[in-house]
């Protein structure tokens, strides 16, 4: 095996100045015993500097992005799942956006010969190495893998058809090594995306074991540059569990290959990633899920000189709409999880399938959430209990408080469309509560056309702004109706006001529909807002778990804290509401600009 040290990054300033002639020898001491150093050594002050360097090498790469649902798309080629063709223009754009590393996917599944020696399709390999070139070009940290072949044929196959499915996944990388082996060491393989098996625990762990191993095996003797390129193994699904993160921590120890990054997936705090249980924002528990999983693997990983790269991240909630997550909510969710990673030196790659940075416009879908990232990058920034401030119709406008997360940040002024408000007669702040004034309140809104009034931006020293939207509202009418089960529509007066979650339960308090361990469902998947057509619409898959001829109370929680009650009831495929707001529909309201 090579030098390790010669194709990653360190410090060339230690061979500059005489007075560091005892590192020198030291250095090169380490350098010689280095193939019997293992990574259960890394907590030793002797820590040697192969391993600082792959982290050094795995640091580099922050931040990462992910050419999500392109060449992973399974179909006729990459435009299957609707992105268009990959250009060197758009892979020239994400790196000006500042990402480091490119993260490409790729499903080999439809793309080689199904039996015999596996051939990968020359046609399909040319279009994969000339994305690969492209980043490179770019300076950008590479990383290309076998992905949805893993439930596509692996899943199955490694119990049912273990010699086959080994074979092919073997033929993969066989040929991936020996095209790619004399590239740039910034190209990285990853050996499988999300790793499943059917089996039992025991046979699960095996498989996984058994591939990540031949994959090493074959990379590693294919000559070139492979016997030193960065190998990335996965865990079992890419999760973060102790005893996932404990099963390969094994099989890298067994390898003793100072080269190898280990990788997880993190999506979030499951209730509050998909809006379920009452999780409708950032609270406690979803802030210590992230504490708790990447304490958990830096422990395991990093700080025994194995370096973490979190693969993909996300919500899962954006599966469905990227909405389903509050906008305040989800901006303190990316703040707070992309600074805790860097914290425990794991290195991000955002997962885009293309609803964040559009590949057609070459824009960011919501240019506030990649502001917010893009300052957590390099710093903390500063965030609030909320960024909605609702005004009520009819009530006495009064001095509004607003908790401020600071972070360590200062707040240094307010603007409203590029005009500073006042302190003093405008706003207040009081240690690390904002207060506005009713005065600037009252100037502000008007009651004639409720919505979001104005945008008021918050400014500090350092980080990205915080916008706090002023709202005027007045309480939701929902009118009655009637449907079927496969969506049913509820004509609703929003006045002003946004739907947070729905809760469900029969009459005698049971809870009803979908997940019936809470009473709260999931956002945009058992129903969902649509302002722009004043209805609130309850899905198949709600009804598809609804007893038939029993009452069910539906309870719609709307971010000013308003409830409003609704009872419905399912015949067959027959829905009807048997209680609802009064209130007409004739006069629908405007819609006023966001």
């Amino acid at each position: 095996m090579k030098d390790t040290l010669t194709n990653f990054p360190f410090n060339h300033s230690l061979f500059q100045k005489p007075k560091n002639l005892l590192l020198i020898t030291i250095f090169l001491l380490g350098t010689l015993i280095a193939p019997a150093i293992t990574h259960a050594n890394i907590n030793d002050q002797s820590q040697n500097n192969q391993e600082s360097s792959i982290q050094t090498y795995t640091n580099a790469m922050q931040p990462g992005w992910n050419l999500g649902n392109s060449f992973d798309a399974v179909g006729e080629d990459e435009t299957a799942w609707g992105n268009p063709y990959v250009t060197q223009e758009f892979i020239k754009e994400i790196a000006a956006e500042g990402y480091k590393s490119i993260r490409i996917p790729i499903t080999w599944d439809e793309r080689m010969e199904e039996n015999g020696d596996y051939m990968i399709d020359p046609d399909f390999l040319a279009r994969v190495d000339q994305a690969v070139n492209w980043a490179l070009e770019e300076d950008m940290y590479v990383m290309i893998n076998i992905h949805h072949d893993s439930w596509l044929w692996l899943e199955e196959g490694m119990q049912s058809d273990y010699d086959r499915s080994l074979a092919r996944y073997d033929a993969i990388w066989t040929q991936l090594a020996e095209h790619f082996k004399d590239y740039s060491n910034k190209l990285m393989f990853e050996s499988i995306n999300e790793p499943r098996f059917f089996g039992t625990d025991s046979e699960r762990n095996e498989y996984l074991n058994e591939l990540n191993t031949s994959f090493h095996k074959i990379v590693r003797q294919s000559g070139g540059g492979n016997d030193v390129r960065p190998l990335v193994l996965p865990t079992m699904d890419t999760a973060s569990s102790a005893s996932e993160l404990d099963a390969l921590y094994d099989t890298i120890q067994k390898l003793n290959d100072p080269n190898i990054i280990s990788t997880i997936h993190y999506y979030g705090y499951w209730p509050f990633s998909v809006n379920i249980a009452g999780h409708t924002t950032f609270d406690n528990e979803t802030k210590n899920d992230i504490i708790a999983t990447f304490d958990r693997v830096h422990d395991k990983f990093v700080a025994n000189g194995i370096p973490v790269i979190l693969g993909e991240y996300g919500l899962l909630g954006f599966d469905q709409h990227t909405g389903v997550i509050q906008q305040g909510e989800k901006l303190k969710f990316f703040e707070f999880m992309t600074h805790y990673a860097q914290e425990k030196q794991i290195t991000h790659m955002l997962w885009d399938n293309g609803q964040h940075f559009n590949r057609h416009t070459f824009e960011w879908s919501d240019p506030e959430l990649y502001e917010m990232m893009k300052a957590s990058w390099t710093t903390r920034s500063s965030t609030a209990e909320s960024n909605l401030v609702h005004l009520k119709k009819g009530d006495e406008i009064k001095d509004i408080s607003m908790q401020l997360n600071l972070n360590g940040n200062e707040m240094t002024s307010l603007s409203v469309d590029g005009r500073e408000l006042v302190h003093g007669s405008d706003y207040e702040v009081k240690s690390d509560v904002l207060i506005f004034k009713k005065k600037v309140l009252a100037r502000l809104t008007n009651f004639d056309n409720l919505g979001v009034d104005a945008t008021v931006t918050a400014h500090f020293d350092k980080g990205a702004d915080w916008n706090f939207h002023l709202t005027t509202y007045d309480t939701p009418a929902l009118q009655s109706a009637e449907g079927t089960a496969n969506e049913f529509v509820i004509p609703t007066l929003f006045n002003g006001d946004t739907l947070a979650t729905m809760e469900a339960v029969y009459g005698t308090g049971e809870n009803a529909g979908p997940q019936n361990w809470t009473s709260f469902k999931e956002f945009a998947y058992t129903f969902k807002p649509s302002y722009d057509t004043n209805q609130i619409i309850l899905s198949q898959n709600f009804f598809n778990e609804i007893r038939d001829g029993e009452e069910v109370i539906l309870t719609f929680h709307f971010w000013s804290g308003e409830k409003i009650t609704y009872t419905i009831i399912k015949e067959g495929d027959t829905v009807e509401s048997i209680s609802a707001d009064p209130t007409s529909l004739d006069q629908k309201p405007k819609k006023k600009k966001k």
